[in-house]
């Protein structure tokens, strides 16, 4: 997996889509996108919503950091430990969200979603299985 699969590659995807997921997100809240086609179609309220989209967005922006500090984006060392930690803990979250994704109620996230989490969930494991600390920041904008 480690030569078909570079930790930069990886690094650049997990960016990528999440940055993407948090404009997602950002849609949601402003109306763009029904809530109702969202966390599998269960959200009852516009204030619900809301306290679910800013849990969302804010996960994701630190999903995010843990990304940009494994591709070595900080400028300065995180401890190894810690960001292995957080790279497992983040495939174990993409692997649940994508059962999550299986079970909804709504197609989009059946459809679209369930393979988008399966994805950052390889990414994950790609970059929890390589060397954080060591891996090449994937862009200097990161």
């Amino acid at each position: 997996m480690k030569n078909r699969f570079p930790t930069r590659t990886a690094a650049i995807a997990l960016f990528v889509i999440l940055s993407l997921m948090v404009l997602f997100h950002l849609l949601v809240l402003t109306g763009l996108v029904p809530y109702g086609s969202v966390w599998g179609g269960r959200l009852r309220s516009y204030g619900q919503m809301v306290r679910f989209e800013a849990v969302a967005i804010s996960v994701n922006l630190l999903l995010l950091a843990v990304v940009r500090a494994a591709a070595g984006g900080w400028g300065r060392r995180v401890p190894r430990l810690l960001l292995r930690a957080a790279l497992w803990l983040m495939t174990g979250l993409f692997l649940l969200n994508t059962v999550g994704n299986l079970l909804a109620h709504t197609t989009l996230e059946r459809l679209v979603f369930t393979p988008l989490t399966l994805l950052l969930a390889l990414c994950s494991l790609r970059l929890a299985l390589g060397s954080p600390a060591a891996a090449p920041a994937p862009d200097s904008r990161l």
